[in-house]
């Protein structure tokens, strides 16, 4: 990688491009800070988290094993197979199943070993949605793949669409990744789309990372998953790997702990890729998260609550924005007509922290890029504070709002 993508790649990470926008700038209106930039969940994990990690302590003294335990692979299988309704013969946890530290990391690794593979073929290119999540871009590029980006705007449904892709891109494509419930935009994905994409990976040859970390937040039916796909085109797993996380579900970000399933050849060199130079996840670790993929209580609990958070968003934002209400997700992706200058005032007027939505989408060929408009704030506190937090935002952006409007009507005035 040149000394210039380096660099693009720091300067673009959106958090970094989001304490630059705000450099300098008190957050005022006389609150405490609140940051609603990031989607790390405020939610108490359930208290066996705590006491399962007490119990497994002994484990804190061992190297562990890179394929992680018996029992947790047997959990992530068993929670697989009820979610998404698998035959039991589907999955074999030993070659099927690999535990991770960090979702965000083994995203960022498939991307390694995806275009690595594909060079010798020439497949070089990593598609994405645009907007996406900044490590699969980060991740294309450290790679020394070629990023592309793939329309997913309102018109599209906020999902990539696979037809209008030429096959000859798809013929050079290593990897793609597709996020559902989609971050930031929360929309869902249909089985019928995720079988299409599948069966391109397939007839095309490249690698479909399903990210999949925020299933279990949604607010009408469950959503789909690739393995769904996977089962209604015959059950067979090639060319797929599906990523999920206690970090979103069960509100444990700090736990970093997740799993992928799907290719066996996929899992066996995503494991190398570990024993060369990741991080396996320690043995008290995977004794919580064993309990946490065994346990539904609590996510009906968090589910409900970000259903309140998103039910309150509607009542004090609805009658700025229309329907806020996402399919999936914590996120809101409202349209403010400037990202940037609604997370500055924001920030400066209110004390609340956004990100504005084009630090997470590139301009198209047109140099429009699709996120520019909006900004994502993460509804992740409890409904209490999420609830003053909203009415902070409301009377900043209906101001901001109201602003926008004269301006526009003073421009076509002077036409």
């Amino acid at each position: 990688m040149t000394a210039d993508r380096l660099e693009s790649l720091v300067s673009f990470h959106p958090f970094t491009r989001l304490n630059k926008l705000l450099e300098g700038i008190q957050p005022g209106g006389g609150n405490a800070p609140l940051l609603l930039h990031i989607g790390e969940p405020q939610f108490a994990p359930p208290a066996f988290v705590a006491e399962a990690i007490a119990e497994a302590a002994a484990g804190w003294g061992k190297y562990p094993p890179t394929a992680g335990t018996e029992s947790f692979r047997a959990a992530a299988k068993a929670w697989l197979d009820r979610r998404y309704a698998l035959p039991p013969s589907m999955l074999d946890p030993a070659k099927h199943i690999l535990p991770v530290s960090g979702t965000r990391e083994a995203l960022f690794q498939i991307a390694l070993s995806a275009v690595a593979a594909g060079l010798p073929k020439g497949k070089t290119k990593v598609l994405m949605g645009n907007p996406f999540y900044h490590s699969y871009a980060g991740a294309a590029a450290v790679a020394g793949g070629e990023p592309m980006f793939l329309a997913a705007d309102r018109r599209h449904g906020f999902l990539p669409a696979l037809e209008g892709i030429d096959d000859a891109v798809l013929r050079e494509t290593a990897l793609v990744y597709l996020c559902s419930p989609a971050n930031p935009q929360g929309a869902v994905a249909s089985l019928d789309y995720l079988k299409r994409w599948l069966e391109a990976a397939r007839r095309h040859d490249f690698v479909l990372a399903a990210d999949e970390c925020y299933a279990e937040l949604y607010f009408g039916a469950p959503p789909a998953g690739a393995l769904e796909a996977a089962r209604e085109l015959g059950g067979a797993t090639d060319h797929l790997l599906v990523f999920h996380s206690l970090s979103k579900r069960s509100s444990a970000p700090g736990l970093r702990s997740g799993f992928i399933a799907g290719d066996a050849a996929l899992i066996a060199r995503q494991a190398q890729l570990i024993n060369y130079g990741g991080v396996a996840t320690p043995l008290p670790i995977l004794a919580a998260a064993t309990r946490l993929w065994q346990d539904e209580a609590h996510v009906v609990e968090n589910r409900e609550k970000y259903r309140r958070n998103f039910d309150l968003a509607q009542e004090i934002l609805g009658p700025l924005f229309g329907d806020v209400r996402p399919a999936g997700g914590f996120f809101l992706w409202l349209e403010v007509g400037d990202g940037e200058r609604a997370a500055v005032e924001l920030w400066r007027q209110a004390a609340i922290k956004v990100l504005p939505g084009g630090y997470m989408a590139r301009g198209d060929k047109s140099g429009r890029n699709p996120g520019a408009a909006f900004i994502r704030v993460a509804l992740v506190q409890e409904p209490d504070e999420t609830a003053a937090a909203l009415r902070r935002m409301a009377r900043v952006l209906e101001g901001l709002m109201s602003d926008a409007g004269k301006r526009g009507a003073a421009a076509a005035a002077g036409r």
